[in-house]
């Protein structure tokens, strides 16, 4: 009998703990998927001011590079790095021996080819008059018709001789003229007015003109009264630019320096970078006026600009993170649930664009819905269509906008959480 009862009481035990984990199941499953915990911010009018990022160099708007036009050992050097210099301010001078030698020997030369031209003149004078003499004598038949033309010819190659002569006295007195002015280019004159800004040469040493070669750059002189700050502008960006846009430019050396500028030079050749790697850059030189310069500005001094490309007034907007856009997989299943693989609907769906999405709040729920966008800032963006102002749209966290929230996702807030902890 107490087997009985024993088995029996076994039996109980074992229905009750099926029970108790019936009863629990049903519990879990009541209970439904966790809410995900979101942030939310109102669709609001503001003003929007989309601008353009990029680092770049100080540098003047007119620089001249003075390199000599004839070869020498430098003799004297006028000015330091950092002079103040005007147009016709005597700067540097070249020992001029080689010159004054080399014009010593092209002043013969002009000599040389006037004696010869004078020369060739005297003897096409003789076979000038030698020639009437035979015409004469041919006209009365005293001279065969060969001999006549023999005068003749000698007479004509006598004055080619000569026109020959003359030409080479010419080429010999400008070859003459040429070096005389190369002497006089040994003392070199600044061409503008401003500041020497480098200063590569020294008393003693040897230049290289740049007639025959690319000359010793010896100085640099900037007018810094014009300044420009040169930056490099993605390509991503440089669509949004446009002649006579502002810009706020940061000089790394003068951090209270309040500078201003405006593109008035947009390029048009692309600079590339780290070609053929995976940090391959692509950018565009645009020059920035600088309206308000400094004394202190350097050519060469670090900036960053912050280029204003357009500025809309009281449109609608969202925080930056809002936006997201989803790929949604359309992939058809056949009568058992298997999904098809159609390759046309997979190229299809690698040449459409995601669309622009943002997830508002329904009461409880997260309601996706699609947007078409505009401008930004570093902050919010613009829309354009999709939502109204007033509306709840979820802000953060950027896991959850990019990842977790789906069309009717349960959600919950920080304020959500404050009440339901007061109850």
């Amino acid at each position: 009998m107490a087997k009985k009862n024993k088995k029996k009481r076994n039996v109980i035990v074992v229905a009750i703990l099926i029970i108790i984990g019936v009863i629990g199941a049903i519990a879990l499953n009541n209970r439904g998927p966790k809410p995900i915990e979101v942030t939310i911010e109102k669709v609001q009018k503001r003003t929007i001011t989309q601008t353009v990022s990029a680092v770049g160099q100080i540098q003047a708007e007119t620089e001249v590079k003075v390199s000599p036009e004839t070869s020498g050992e430098v003799i004297y050097v006028g000015v330091q790095e950092g002079d103040t210099v005007k147009k016709g301010e005597l700067l540097i001078k070249i020992k001029p021996d080689i010159v004054e030698t080399m014009l010593a020997q092209y002043k013969a030369s002009v000599d040389a080819a006037k004696m010869d031209a004078q020369s060739v003149k005297e003897k096409l004078n003789q076979t000038q008059a030698d020639l009437k003499r035979a015409q004469d004598l041919f006209k009365n038949k005293y001279i065969s018709q060969q001999e006549f033309d023999n005068y003749n010819a000698n007479y004509q190659q006598t004055s080619s001789n000569y026109q020959a002569s003359l030409a080479r006295l010419n080429q010999a007195i400008a070859s003459y003229k040429q070096i005389e002015r190369n002497a006089s280019r040994t003392v070199i004159y600044s061409t503008m007015n401003g500041i020497v800004t480098n200063r590569n040469i020294e008393i003693g040493e040897t230049v290289l003109g740049t007639q025959q070669f690319q000359g010793t750059e010896m100085l640099i002189i900037s007018d810094l009264t014009v300044m420009n700050a040169e930056v490099d502008v993605d390509e991503n960006d440089i669509v949004l630019l446009r002649k006579g846009d502002t810009a706020r430019i940061e000089i790394d050396a003068l951090p209270d320096y309040d500078c201003k500028g405006v593109v008035y030079e947009i390029g048009h050749s692309a600079v590339v970078s780290s070609t053929g790697t995976q940090d391959q850059a692509t950018k565009f030189k645009v020059k920035l006026r600088i309206l308000n310069p400094n004394p202190k500005l350097r050519p060469g001094m670090t900036c960053n600009a912050d280029i204003t490309t357009e500025t809309k007034y009281n449109v609608l907007a969202v925080p930056l993170q809002s936006v997201t856009m989803r790929i949604f997989d359309n992939k058809k299943t056949d009568e058992r649930g298997v999904r098809k693989v159609d390759k046309s609907d997979e190229e299809n769906k690698a040449k459409e664009k995601p669309p622009v999405i943002v997830f508002i709040k329904n009461k409880d729920r997260a309601k996706m819905e699609t947007v078409k966008t505009g401008i930004s800032d570093d902050g919010y963006i613009e829309i354009k269509d999709g939502l109204k102002e007033g509306d709840e749209v979820i802000s953060g966290s950027f896991q959850a906008i990019s990842k977790l929230l789906e069309d009717g996702s349960l959600i919950t807030t920080a304020n959500d959480k404050k009440s339901k902890n007061k109850k």
